[in-house]
C-alpha cells in the first residue's frame, strides 16, 4: 500500500487579505520574488528616510547640528528616490503613501523641530520651544492636508502649500550656512543672538500650511524626453559640484529659490499667461469638501 504523503500546511494558510473599498487585493505571497522586489522597493527608499529622520533627531539632541543636517539632507534624497522609484516601476500604493508621510513627519518635521529647539535653547528657551512646536504643528497639518486631498487623477505640477521637504531645506541651508564646524566649539553652539533659528522655522512653516502653489519638478526628477534628461544631468551636475566647493552657498541658494518660486510664480502668472498660455500657470483652486461630517440622530 501506497505511503500517502500529507500536503505540509503552510504557515498563515487561513489568513487573507481583504480590501475596505472592495478592490481586488493580491498577497506579497502570491507574486514571483523579483515582481515582490519591485513592490517593496519604494518603501525601502521610504524606510531609510525614516532611518536619516530619526538618526537626525538623536544627533540633534546630542548638539552635533551638522550630522543632523546632513542626515536630514539624505532624508530628502531618500525621498525624492521613493516616489521615483514608485513611478518607475508602477508600484505606489494607499500603503505606501501613508508610510511615506509618517516618515515625513519624523524627518521633515520632528528633526528640524528639535534641531531648532536645540539651536536656540541655549539662549532662548522659552522661544526654542514655541518655534520648534509650531514648525512640527504645521508640519504636521501640511502631511494631514496631503493625505486627505490627494487625487491620483490630479494635477502632479503643483503642490499645495510647500512641501516639507522644501520647508526642512531651508533649515538645513541655514545651518550649514552659520554652523562652521572649522571654528572650534562653534559646531555645538551656534545659536547667535538674534533669533535667526527661529525666524527661519516661522516662515518656511506658515508656507506649509499656506495654499500657495509651489511646484513639484517631478518631470525634473523623472525625465521623460532626451531634453528633459539633458536638463536633468546639467541641473544635478551643477548641484553636485557647487555642494562640493561652496556647499554652504550652494545650499542657501537652492533652498531660498524655491522659496521664492512662489511668490515669483504668483506676481509673473498673468504675464506667462499671455505670452506663454494657461497651461503655464498653476490652474485655480478648488475649495475641498469639509472633513467635519454632521452627525445622525
Amino acid at each position: 500500500m501506497r505511503n500517502r504523503v500529507k500536503p505540509r500546511r503552510r504557515m498563515f494558510a487561513p489568513w487573507r487579505i481583504e480590501s475596505h473599498s472592495g478592490a481586488e487585493v493580491i498577497s506579497l505571497r502570491q507574486l514571483s520574488p523579483r515582481e515582490r522586489l519591485r513592490v517593496v522597493a519604494p518603501s525601502l527608499f521610504t524606510t531609510g528616510n525614516l532611518a536619516c529622520g530619526f538618526s537626525a533627531v538623536l544627533f540633534a539632541f546630542n548638539h552635533s547640528t551638522i550630522a543632523a543636517a546632513v542626515l536630514m539632507t539624505i532624508a530628502i534624497v531618500f525621498d525624492i528616490l521613493d516616489g521615483a522609484v514608485a513611478r518607475l516601476v508602477g508600484a505606489t500604493s494607499p500603503f505606501g503613501v501613508q508610510l511615506d508621510s509618517l516618515a515625513d513627519l519624523i524627518s521633515f518635521g520632528l528633526a528640524p523641530a528639535v534641531l531648532v529647539y536645540t539651536w536656540v535653547l541655549p539662549e532662548w528657551p522659552i522661544t526654542a520651544w514655541f518655534a520648534a512646536f509650531f514648525w512640527l504643528t504645521c508640519a504636521a497639518f501640511r502631511l494631514a492636508r496631503f493625505n486627505f486631498t490627494i487625487d491620483p487623477t490630479a494635477d502632479k505640477k503643483y503642490f499645495v502649500g510647500m512641501p516639507s521637504p522644501g520647508a526642512a531645506a531651508v533649515v538645513i541651508a541655514t545651518v550649514f550656512a552659520l554652523a562652521r564646524p572649522d571654528v572650534k566649539g562653534l559646531e555645538t553652539n551656534v545659536g547667535p543672538a538674534i533669533l535667526i533659528p527661529a525666524i527661519i522655522s516661522v516662515v518656511p512653516a506658515l508656507l506649509m500650511i499656506s495654499t500657495i502653489r509651489f511646484r513639484s519638478f517631478r518631470s525634473l526628477v523623472t525625465p521623460e524626453t532626451p531634453q528633459a534628461r539633458v536638463t536633468t544631468a546639467v541641473t544635478l551636475l551643477a548641484v553636485i559640484l557647487g555642494l562640493i566647493f561652496i556647499p554652504a552657498v550652494t545650499g542657501l541658494v537652492v533652498a531660498y529659490s524655491y522659496v521664492a518660486t512662489a511668490p515669483i510664480g504668483v506676481i509673473t502668472a498673468p504675464l506667462r499667461a499671455r505670452v506663454f498660455g494657461p497651461d503655464s500657470v498653476a490652474p485655480p483652486r478648488v475649495r475641498q469638501q469639509s472633513v467635519f461630517l454632521q452627525l445622525g440622530d
